[in-house]
């Protein structure tokens, strides 16, 4: 009865997230209470629900404050030296300005938030396509691109849903991802260089002027009186200490973002109001972020407490030939792709990851591996027809959803592909499981 109500509920869930009848936010929270209910639990659930936003709260923090964090370093114009910088090496050569466009989408896109990412690059760079009569879609094909590298970030968004989902720690699912972002950056670059070729053959390379509407396209800061160019080095180093601290895990990420995000407001923006302005300024990207965190506290606290998961994973491993249990880790990063395309994010990570890490952990596959494997289908992820932030790219390069996965979706497998060798390779999924 319980794995019944336990199928149940992941597909009441995932109907109800994919046909939109409810956002992910509720969903996350009435759900499981409306199913712990009709499993008998009742005045258990209280305790059951706590224990999961408990632990989940560092994951939440570090996601409010690294937004919170890379939002003042946009503000402040940490970024307008690259975008300028870019803009000019690029001059009129195709290939340049679609190499160009990578970097700079990369750069941008270490605040984790596509939305951003997109308004950044098409300000900076669409201006020289439009110029040259270069393909808008070449652009959208590499900015998805390098935003699906950059998404896998701690404060991107998948990467936090499935540590939430797992209840893991964060260093021990990203620390190890770290290689395979730079390789699948690298892979990023080699697709922008093959359409840059193409686009250089078409069209030839252009003689720019130095006044030309190309090279005065907008920079990255959108207000000038928030600029802070006297402090370039000392946010530059900042930022860059950040990240070094992240990675040799000195302390909690949680902390780590906290600190960071008191020293950049108090060095930038002094002043008690101007500090409470940049954070309702940003606030709109912090709060859904943040509450759908401890709504999945409710989701995965029930789903744990409730031993709803166990029953699951149990009809899983029945159900899994023996010669299949042992590649649970390829199998999930195979399986990530379609899902990931096909349904949510949510859906995903918190109904189907957590059966999938059950059933791996009987063949000594550990959580932090699934959920790396669980990461490869971020590759094709924006393109899917779910993803609302996909729209305004769309809108920004003004042609039509179905030209952008066209032109898009077998170079962004080819990156899943990639990411899913050189996990094997180096060891961060493992090919065959350490039982059975």
């Amino acid at each position: 009865m319980l794995t019944l109500l336990a199928y149940a509920m992941i597909i009441v869930f995932m109907t109800l997230i994919m046909t939109k009848r409810l956002p992910a936010l509720t969903a996350l929270i009435l759900v499981p209470i409306l199913f712990g209910l009709i499993a008998g639990f009742g005045m258990g659930l209280g305790p059951m629900m706590l224990d999961g936003i408990k632990k989940l709260a560092p994951t939440g923090v570090m996601l409010m404050f690294a937004i919170l964090y890379f939002g003042l370093m946009i503000d402040a114009g940490l970024f307008d030296p690259v975008a300028r910088i870019i803009l000019k090496l690029v001059g009129g050569d195709p290939m340049k300005i679609v190499v160009g466009t990578a970097a700079l989408c990369m750069a941008v896109g270490l605040d984790g938030d596509g939305s951003t990412t997109y308004m950044v690059t098409a300000a900076a760079m669409l201006p020289l396509y439009r110029r040259l009569g270069m393909s808008t879609v070449v652009f959208a094909c590499i900015v998805i691109m390098a935003s699906q590298n950059m998404n896998l970030l701690p404060w991107g968004g998948p990467t936090a849903r499935v540590v939430s989902s797992l209840g893991l720690d964060m260093k021990d699912v990203f620390v190890p991802l770290i290689p395979i972002m730079i390789v699948n950056a690298g892979w990023v670059f080699a697709v922008a260089y093959i359409l840059g070729m193409r686009e250089r053959k078409r069209l030839g390379i252009a003689d720019l002027n130095p006044g030309d509407a190309g090279a005065q396209a907008i920079m990255v800061g959108s207000d000038p009186s928030l600029l802070r160019p006297k402090l370039l080095w000392f946010n530059f180093l900042l930022t860059v200490s950040l990240l070094v601290v992240l990675i040799l895990d000195i302390v909690p990420l949680s902390v780590l973002f906290i600190i960071a995000f008191a020293i950049a407001a108090t060095a930038n923006y002094p002043g008690l109001q101007i500090q409470k302005e940049r954070i309702a300024h940003h606030a709109e990207n912090v709060l859904p972020v943040v509450a759908l965190i401890f709504a999945a506290g409710i989701f995965v606290g029930i789903l744990s407490g409730t031993k709803m998961v166990d029953a699951i994973a149990a009809s899983v491993i029945a159900a899994v030939p023996d010669w299949m249990g042992p590649y649970m880790a390829v199998v999930t990063a195979v399986l990530s792709v379609p899902f990931t395309f096909f349904i949510s994010n949510d859906a995903f990570y918190f109904g189907i990851v957590p059966i999938l890490a059950k059933t791996a952990a009987v063949y000594g596959i550990t959580g932090p591996e699934i959920a790396r494997a669980s990461l490869v289908g971020q590759q094709a992820h924006l393109l899917s027809p779910l993803v609302a932030s996909t729209y305004l790219l769309v809108g920004l390069t003004k042609i039509e959803f179905g030209d952008l996965q066209r032109g898009a979706l077998l170079w962004s497998l080819s990156a899943a592909l990639v990411m899913l060798l050189g996990n094997i390779l180096i060891g961060v999924i493992p090919i065959v499981g350490r039982i059975g």
